[in-house]
């Protein structure tokens, strides 16, 4: 029987690398928060419970947690206990000791170390078994800064040195450990307690426990692997930037392996949304993404869509065949938004929460949709703004038209009903109906409701003033 997992993640730091005024845990890298992805990894494991050690603006980071748990995963339990002042690893994890039950696998994990894979951790609960500290180990061409692996002459583990403390022999060992260790609590809580702080830096190392297991004779393994993007780290801008692109690198190459063309993957994004709904990109076949383009929160693109050069699209279904063309931005917030098949968006559009684009429609440059739906066929090609309308099939929405559809009060919806033609500069002033094949001349205000059929025109008697002048500046004094 396997045990039930805890997992302790150690997100007390300042940062003060980091230069900000935000707790290094709560830096984003594609879009979420440090400690979200690794509350996120957490939850892939379905671990039993997180216990959150904070400390550095220890507020900020548990309301934080709190609204992370709403919109990303995160295990069922997550309490957090406060580390003040902060003088080790081990007094840290120390903390926890009182929340932390006795019959389960304690997995520690660093807020600040965003990508370790469920895999890689489970490969580790797995050599820990219910009877071992198992150790994350990394082998790295050039092992600066990190505690050696020191191993017996079979190859056990027997201690850990930190950087500050170790002779010149140990300083040239390329596995390191990484900070991540899994052990059964009931073996932990002790080698917690007899932790000094006999050392260069005068802190309690949680290293030092490797220690104490090889006295009390528990076995020591390690599970090492290659990858260290999966155990990096962020202690500065310049770190968190790396493993951004990183991140992003290792998401783009998975698309291809599915079958999406990427441009060029070093130029592609996907986030969670700004509201934390986690990101997810779904394509289906002979998917086309030129570079530059940003997807966040949930999208989908059907068959054969192809997405142009720099458009930021979130929350939002493309329909098959579909053309975005270059620089469009498409955010469907919680409403979402939706393109039809073989629908042509763009350049330089603008689709907000609720837009309902049916098959074939056409929204080009500089127009702006929101909360509408346009059936099949219809067209608003520029300069235009539709909000609370109903559009319907085959319309065809001038240039520099727009709904009016607040009153400074309350929004009210405009329907343009099949086959209409709305001309350039037109103001349709909701709530209104234009009935069905009617035609709005070009500048029109339209206030009341029109019959199907019909020309609507509205507008000032032309004048033309022959042999005007105009005026002129008149010399300075």
């Amino acid at each position: 029987m396997s045990l039930p997992l805890d997992i302790l993640i150690m997100a007390a730091g300042k940062g003060t690398r980091m230069k900000s005024a935000h707790p290094k845990v709560l830096q984003k890298l594609a879009g979420r928060p440090l400690l979200g992805h690794v509350l996120a990894t957490a939850a892939q494991l379905q671990a039993r419970s997180a216990i959150v050690i904070t400390g550095h603006q220890a507020e900020s980071v548990e309301q934080a947690i709190t609204q992370l748990a709403k919109h990303t995963p995160a295990p069922a339990q997550v309490q957090c206990v406060r580390q003040e002042p902060q003088l080790g690893t081990g007094h840290a994890v120390q903390q926890a000791v009182p929340v932390l039950a006795d019959d389960g696998l304690a997995i520690v994990l660093s807020g600040d170390v965003p990508l370790t894979q469920a895999t890689t951790l489970q490969a580790l609960i797995d050599a820990a078994g219910g009877d071992k500290l198992a150790l994350l180990t990394v082998r790295l061409p050039d092992p600066t800064g990190y505690g050696r692996i020191v191993r017996g002459t079979e190859g056990q583990v027997q201690r850990i040195v930190e950087q500050k403390d170790a002779n010149e022999a140990e300083r040239a060992i390329h596995e390191v450990y990484s900070g991540i260790m899994a052990v059964p609590s009931r073996l932990l809580k002790p080698w917690l307690a007899q932790l000094d702080n006999r050392n260069a830096q005068g802190e309690f190392y949680l290293t030092d426990v490797v220690a104490k297991a090889v006295q009390a004779g528990t076995s020591v393994v390690a599970h090492c692997i290659d990858d260290a993007v999966q155990v990096a780290g962020v202690n500065s801008p310049a770190q968190l930037a790396e493993l951004e692109r990183a991140h992003q690198l290792r998401q783009a190459q998975r698309l291809m392996e599915q079958g999406v063309r990427l441009a060029d993957p070093a130029r592609f994004e996907l986030r969670d949304h700004a509201n934390g709904q986690s990101a997810a990109l779904v394509c289906a076949q002979d998917v086309e993404i030129d570079l530059g383009c940003i997807f966040s929160g949930h999208v989908e693109i059907g068959a054969g869509a192809q997405i142009g050069a720099y458009c930021h699209i979130s929350n939002a279904v493309i329909g098959a065949g579909a053309v975005i063309h270059p620089f469009t931005h498409i955010d469907g917030e919680k409403l979402g938004a939706q393109v039809g098949e073989a629908a042509l968006i763009g350049p330089f559009a603008r689709l907000r929460p609720g837009a309902e684009l049916g098959r074939e429609v056409h929204i080009g440059n500089f127009v702006e949709v929101k909360n509408s739906r346009l059936a099949a066929g219809a067209k608003a090609n520029h300069l235009a703004y539709l909000g609370d309308a109903d559009v319907g099939e085959r319309v065809n929405y001038g240039a520099g038209s727009i709904t009016a559809n607040y009153d400074g009060a309350n929004k009210h919806r405009t329907v343009i009903e099949a086959d209409v033609h709305v001309g350039s500069n037109c103001v349709l002033v909701a709530p209104v109906t234009i009935g069905a094949g009617g035609t709005v001349g070009a500048g029109s205000t339209i206030t009341k409701s029109t019959p199907p059929q019909s020309l609507s025109v509205t507008r000032a008697k032309q004048l033309a003033k022959e042999n005007w002048a105009r005026p002129v500046k008149q010399p300075k004094a």
